[in-house]
């Protein structure tokens, strides 16, 4: 049966993906580099069922009833656009689920990281060059202060104060031991730089490693190849060698994903060094220490930092010449350090060091908790909440919730310690009744 793409058409079409991705935990700034990102990933059919399927992972009956789509006309395109990255499929109980990929983690990473002859990322590096470079998806994602970030900085355990204990989900040992199954996958950002002339690093490509239902999803798309935990672990000790920054999953359980990153390529740590939000990647509860009694002021600390939060300086000489390099000493940024660890990974003198931060950093127990607050950050929470886009009762209440959403007292009262766990747990429970919900006969 052939498929009719809706009254949307051409630019209007596109526009209205646009939107859509606007609209999720990640926002998505409108410019003409997003506008040939979608038209190159989207065929017309695929992007008239991305812009009517619900917010939320869905069920193919559902999507159905809910797009207008006969189930024989939505499970191939769901499939087209799952084996892109342009919609996420996971299953629940006996049944796939589906929903939008929001930019971050999403398109751009499954549009980088796919393989096979159909892949292009010839086509598609150079334009999320374009458009990340212009920095507009930073700004509107960070600028207002947001603290919920798709990626936390994991720290070196080696570099952390003997005397302190880590939380087993900063642990990279920790979340090796406790995954199933692991995939690796090709370095989104490095990449994306690759193929636009931008890549300046001999970081290695396969370096992004994924764990249970993560590795699941880009195995079966072939967006990333099954390893072994001990190949997991070669892969985290070169990085270790390389002093790349590990960034994880913003969550506390159920870990996706770790990064492994380099200051030149990453788009994220990108956003703190070139665009200036430090909120762009959340700090580990750790941040770097100097021991001035064992510094010899070789500044490779701060050549090693990822995010330029060192510099090297020295006191005045009572004698008014110019200081030496030897007395030089780190100064280390409290608004910028990640507590990556990389700059201690290399000091040759101990003299480097993290230790714990004075208030503790809270991430997110889990995805659904972490995108809820993302949403919220945003202005987004609203399309989570009623997530039908053309059913006209969901129009109103996401236009009535939204604008109470947006008040900031209603706003820091849902972000707070009192009121967010329980608002957190209503929601959560709500969802999980929804999904797995016995299927309509």
């Amino acid at each position: 049966m052939g498929i009719t793409v809706g009254h949307l058409v051409g630019k209007d079409l596109y526009r209205e993906v646009g939107r859509r991705l606007d609209r999720s935990s990640i926002r998505a700034p409108w410019n003409d580099a997003l506008h040939r990102i979608v038209r190159a990933a989207f065929s017309d059919a695929e992007a008239d069922l991305y812009v009517k399927l619900p917010y939320r992972l869905s069920s193919l009956g559902r999507i159905a009833r809910i797009s207008g789509f006969s189930v024989d006309q939505a499970r191939p395109l769901l499939e087209r656009l799952a084996d892109k990255g342009l919609v996420v499929d996971s299953l629940i109980g006996k049944r796939m689920h589906y929903m939008p990929s929001p930019m971050f983690v999403g398109v751009f990473e499954y549009t980088m990281m796919r393989m096979g002859p159909d892949a292009q990322p010839e086509v598609f590096g150079p334009l999320f060059a374009e458009y990340l470079e212009e920095g507009d998806i930073f700004a509107v994602n960070c600028e207002n202060g947001e603290r919920v970030s798709i990626l936390r900085a994991l720290p070196y355990e080696d570099t952390v104060t003997d005397t302190v204990e880590i939380l087993d989900y900063e642990k990279v040992s920790e979340i090796v031991d406790s995954a199933t199954n692991f995939a690796v996958s090709q370095c989104s950002c490095r990449h994306e730089k690759e193929h636009a002339g931008g890549r300046s690093c001999e970081a290695p490509l396969e370096v992004c490693t994924t764990f249970n239902r993560s590795a699941d999803y880009l195995i079966r798309h072939e967006m990333g190849r099954a390893i072994s935990r001990e190949e997991a672990e070669d892969i985290f000790q070169r990085s270790r060698d390389l002093g790349l920054v590990m960034s994880a999953d913003n969550v506390q359980q159920g870990i996706g994903f770790i990064c492994n990153c380099c200051s030149c390529c990453c788009n994220l740590l990108l956003g703190i060094s070139r665009h200036g939000y430090p909120n762009n990647v959340v700090t580990s509860n750790f941040i770097a220490q100097s021991a001035s009694e064992n510094c010899k002021g070789c500044a490779k600390c701060a050549d090693a930092c990822p995010i330029d939060a060192i510099e090297m300086a020295a006191p005045p000489t009572s004698s008014g010449e110019p200081p030496k390099a030897k007395d030089r000493r780190p100064g280390i940024d409290q608004d910028l350090c990640i507590g990556c660890g990389v700059c201690a990974l290399s000091c040759n003198f101990e003299a480097m060091k993290l230790v714990p931060r004075k208030q503790q950093v809270l991430h997110p127990e889990t995805t659904f908790r972490r995108i809820i607050l993302q949403c919220l950050e945003r202005g987004t929470l609203q399309y989570q909440l009623f997530d039908e886009p053309n059913k006209v009762s969901h129009q109103f209440m996401r236009g009535v919730v939204g604008g109470f959403l947006k008040l900031p007292p209603t706003k820091r009262a849902l972000m707070s310690d009192s009121l967010r766990s329980r608002f957190l747990d209503a929601l959560e429970s709500h969802v999980k009744k929804r999904l797995l919900k016995p299927a309509a006969p």
